[in-house]
């Protein structure tokens, strides 16, 4: 069996190219009246005041499957709504999507507390749970295509459902996540620091046996898991992602030794375990150089799951295909940005620079925006300012705070990335919809000094 050191190896080097077809752009006509996110109240027992949203294709098939998608930290359910291409596949296969919404300040989902990590105990998961009750009540709902995602907190809320409810769902995808019960304090606070930095290390029976506490009793079938991590992730570090897969493994009382491995695409290393198909009890995909930033592909999550193989709906999807990748997902620390404000005298002419990418579709379009600190001296608290193009409004951000949400925009650190050595970068992001102009800011200037455009 390979060690886990050799192991986390193999996960992240970038083997040669193998074939992948292309997810296939939706086409056809749309419906005359199109599907919409709804937002139902009262659903049931909601300890944590999630708020609940739900999407309904206007097809839905006889026997629906259910999907719970989990937002990231400063995310929202709408945001995820818009942001991925789950409701747009529910479209073409007719199951049902169920959208949670964090209301704590935080935004970031429960995946801490004692409550949350035992079945039943209280929090998120029993909000979720009775989300999940609404739906079957009054769809015909498929019981055994009941799955859950989520990107980076919505991903350790994916491995906490797993854990607390196996009888529920069958199986989940996590985007940038970490094992059951890896994040959990008992002093209150939501952000575990030594998990984040993937300092938790456990043996496969140790973090299978996590899981198993958390409903003790349970002898049941256990899910299927589908893994993606970036081997950069600055945020929830790699060695996580081989923790998730000696834990779901283990679970599964399966070999941490891998039945197939391939490369789908250049730099993603896909291993199964438990088969060699596409439906193997656990896959993990490790990302070759990518950030805690990762694309969501949903199609593949969707084809995991076997919510691809229903008969579709007779009614035509939308004509513009989705965006391939989901806002990103950084959690940011419990503690607020600092007060002090920054410095007031500027760097020299010339000491930054600004990389900015677009990821635009629809209505909607998400940047990723890289400074770096050209300078030979450090910048200690820093504000970006540029003028968005015309039609474009922020919806959410992270790495940094956003005012105003149009027009001439500030962009000012958080409590962790205030401090840029010289020659390193800090890299923030926004989503934003657009009115057509998906353009990018023509000028940046950081502390009050212009900065090159990469």
């Amino acid at each position: 069996m390979l060690s886990r050191r050799s192991r986390l190896r193999l996960l992240g080097a970038a083997l040669a190219a193998a074939g992948l077809a292309a997810v296939a752009a939706l086409a056809a006509p749309s419906p005359a009246a199109a599907a919409s996110l709804t937002e139902v109240t009262n659903f049931g027992a909601n300890p944590s005041n999630l708020r609940m949203y739900l999407y309904v294709p206007n097809a839905v098939a006889a026997r629906p499957g259910l999907l719970v998608v989990n937002h990231y930290c400063t995310g929202s359910g709408p945001a995820m709504y818009s942001g991925t291409q789950f409701a747009a596949l529910a479209d073409r296969y007719g199951y049902v999507v169920v959208y949670p919404s964090v209301t704590r300040s935080s935004k970031c989902f429960d995946v801490s507390s004692p409550q949350a990590l035992r079945r039943d105990g209280g929090s998120d998961p029993v909000g979720i749970k009775s989300m999940v009750d609404y739906v079957r009540q009054r769809y015909p709902v498929d019981p055994e295509r009941i799955f859950t995602t989520g990107t980076s907190s919505g991903a350790m809320m994916t491995n906490v459902l797993l854990g607390v409810y196996p009888d529920v769902f069958r199986a989940g995808a996590a985007f940038a996540g970490v094992p059951f019960g890896c994040f959990a304090t008992t002093n209150g606070s939501e952000w575990n620091s030594e998990c984040a930095n993937g300092q938790v290390l456990k043996t496969p029976q140790q973090w299978g046996d996590l899981v198993r506490n958390a409903y003790p009793g349970y002898s049941g079938p256990r899910p299927r898991m589908q893994l993606w991590h970036g081997t950069n992730d600055e945020t929830l570090r790699y060695p996580n992602f081989g923790e998730e897969i000696d834990q779901w493994t283990n679970v599964n009382g399966l070999s941490q030794t891998p039945a197939y491995t391939d490369s789908p695409q250049p730099g993603w290393t896909r291993t199964r375990y438990g088969g060699t198909g596409g439906t193997a009890t656990v896959e993990a995909i490790s990302m070759q150089g990518v950030s805690h930033n990762l694309p969501v592909d949903a199609a593949q999550a969707v084809r995991f799951f076997g919510l691809d193989s229903s008969t579709p709906p007779t009614s035509a999807p939308p004509t513009t295909p989705p965006p391939t990748t989901a806002p990103p997902t950084t959690p940011p620390p419990t503690t607020p940005p600092p007060t002090t404000a920054p410095p007031t005298t500027p760097p020299p002419s010339g000491a930054c620079r600004v990389g900015y990418v677009v990821n635009a579709w629809n209505a909607g379009l998400t940047a990723s925006v890289t400074i770096t600190n050209t300078a030979t001296s450090p910048v200690n608290g820093w504000s970006l300012a540029f003028t968005l193009p015309g039609g474009q409004t922020i919806t959410g951000g992270w790495n940094a705070t956003y005012a105003p949400t149009s027009g001439a925009v500030t962009a000012r650190n958080v409590s962790y990335n205030g401090a840029v050595a010289p020659g390193g970068s800090v890299t923030i992001g926004f989503q934003a919809t657009h009115t057509g102009n998906t353009g990018s800011p023509a000028a940046f200037t950081l502390n009050g000094s212009p900065c090159a455009v990469a």
